[in-house]
């Protein structure tokens, strides 16, 4: 592997000087972080359908993987909220097993992503799209909490959105007061303690008051213990049964995954980026992200990714190397092993307040407004995925987002090539040139000569109906041809001939005319009716004019 492809921050870093005092603020940072990790860790695993004590040992193994291999500076990796939907559907199709197989082929794709160097491409992801699904997500994970938040009495709560909310309104007679009153001083200590102090996160306070008062005044409410029994204090190597028979059906799933952890991990380093004034390597970042959802499941943990939410973290409280994220991975570790025992009492109501004030976070209903108040297209690309992310699946949302994205890019290329296709005669080639000799008309092609654009420009061609005996066509912002323009292009040339008609091409780029001999188009309209300027081209198309005249005078 090419150094140049997978060079990790934190050696660069150690090559150029890491001194005491940015270490004890990197050391400060990591614990803040850590604590910070802990309730979400335990809340996205319980609400991803897996024990909380799997959390914690993604945040822990991924999060020192990411940090220690990472292209960021700062990110800060583990299980997110934008993983749940999908985390959650795997367990209840294919179980524990199969979500570990997914996530390992999800950290392989992740390698090859950065390998194959896509981390630039992966930016490019539509923003009505991103939108779409982060926001659908948020909307999924808010309703999944209704039944702890409420402290509903629901055997089994449906899996389709729908299903969810028709089984909260028919049980909404079975609320538990004493549930909601903690999910209500959860969500209001998350979000109003950072006005007191922002060294201590709002949901960490909220996790500890909580459960002590659910403790000592034995409230009636459900707890992890109530779901999982105990939190094992410890973690050992957990290899999945791998059936090679059905692999095949991890494979969806697992891209689904890869492409999701690409996507959050990229804008959190960009973020990141623009809160420190430093550049993340995007391809090294895929593939220590790769590594990471490799390694984690073999000690039975879930899907991991950039967090933007606790990278944030990380820089307002100093920190600015990789060293932060190590630590960050201790302090989990540490808990884990001498406080694990106690997290079995927290409420799972105090969970259900800090995932609402978590899907209300990521949930972006300002960019959601913002992107309804713009182009068509984009609203179409937004609604579309955030429905099949709510009503259908996250798979084929941003599947079907990606294609549809793609077929409007096209569209709106061939809309913008066909309002440049211009007739010039009376209008800038007299302002610029003078009198166009009659008998020449001018014609522009702008924008890619593609698929998308190639039949309409082929039939505006053919179907050239004026006595005029030289058609000069200006290719200068044409950038490229591909084989269906090269296609209907031939066709064009073909019809225009036949009518006895002198084609002069004017501004060819070197790579478009290249295509054009390799074509053989270049030969068929004559090596000597190419020209690389307009004035050229002019030239010998009024040259061509007056010759006709003397042969037709003669």
């Amino acid at each position: 592997m090419k150094n140049n492809i997978f060079r990790p921050k934190f050696f660069s870093i150690l090559k150029q000087g890491y001194d005491k005092k940015q270490l004890s603020k990197d050391v400060f940072a990591g614990i803040i972080v850590g604590v910070v990790a802990l309730p979400l860790a335990i809340a996205f695993a319980v609400a991803s359908g897996v024990s909380p004590e799997k959390g914690i040992v993604t945040a822990i193994i991924a999060g020192f993987i990411i940090s220690f291999l990472g292209g960021s500076r700062v990110q800060i990796g583990g299980p997110t909220g934008a993983l749940i939907v999908i985390v959650f559907g795997i367990v209840t199709q294919y179980g524990i097993d199969g979500l570990l197989i997914s996530t390992i082929l999800a950290g392989i794709m992740l390698v090859i992503f950065g390998v194959l160097r896509l981390g630039a491409l992966l930016k490019y992801i539509p923003h009505p799209l991103i939108v779409g699904f982060t926001s659908g997500i948020a909307l999924i994970i808010f309703s999944t909490q209704m039944k702890d938040a409420f402290g509903l009495e629901i055997a089994n709560v449906p899996a389709d959105f729908l299903g969810k909310w028709e089984a909260y309104f028919t049980n909404y007679s079975t609320v538990n007061f004493v549930a909601l009153a903690i999910t209500v001083a959860t969500i209001l200590i998350s979000t109003l303690f950072r006005r007191i102090t922002n060294k201590i996160p709002g949901s960490f306070v909220a996790i500890i008051l909580m459960t002590l008062v659910v403790y000592f005044f034995e409230l009636p409410v459900t707890t992890i213990e109530t779901l999982f029994g105990d939190i094992k204090g410890s973690f050992a190597i957990d290899i999945p049964d791998i059936n090679w028979g059905n692999i095949s059906y991890y494979f969806a799933p697992a891209f689904t995954i890869a492409l999701l952890g690409a996507i959050e991990s990229l804008l959190s380093a960009v973020v990141a980026d623009g809160m420190i004034g430093s550049n993340h390597r995007s391809n090294t970042e895929l593939i220590a992200q790769g590594i990471a959802n490799i390694v984690t499941p073999i000690f039975g943990g879930i899907p991991a990714t950039g967090a933007i939410a606790r990278t944030a973290t990380n820089v307002k409280n100093g920190g600015r190397t990789p060293v932060a994220g190590m630590v960050h991975a201790v302090v989990l570790l540490l808990i884990l092993l001498f406080f694990g025992k106690y997290a079995k009492l927290i409420p799972m109501s105090c969970l259900a307040g800090i995932l609402i004030v978590v899907a209300y976070n990521m949930s972006e209903w300002r960019s959601f407004v913002s992107i309804l108040r713009g182009s068509a297209f984009d609203i179409i690309i937004l609604l579309t995925t955030f429905t099949l992310t709510v009503l259908v699946d996250l798979t084929v949302a941003i599947q079907i987002g990606v294609v549809l994205s793609a077929f409007l890019f096209m569209k709106r290329m061939t809309d913008t090539g066909q309002a440049a296709i211009l007739k010039e005669n009376e209008s800038e080639m007299i302002e610029n040139y003078g009198h166009v000799p009659k008998g020449i008309e001018i014609y522009e092609i702008s924008g890619p000569f593609f698929f998308g654009a190639a039949k309409h420009y082929g039939e505006v061609l053919k179907g050239h109906a004026s006595s005029t005996k030289v058609l000069i066509i200006r290719m200068r912002h044409v950038p490229f041809i591909d084989a269906t323009g090269v296609h209907n292009f031939r066709e064009a040339i073909k019809v225009l001939h036949s009518k006895n008609k002198r084609i002069i091409l004017s501004g060819v780029q070197p790579n478009v005319r290249k295509e054009l001999e390799k074509s053989e188009i270049a030969q068929r309209i004559g090596e000597e009716n190419i020209f690389d300027n307009f004035d050229a081209a002019l030239a010998k198309a009024t040259e061509v004019v007056a010759e006709k005249q003397e042969a037709v005078t003669k």
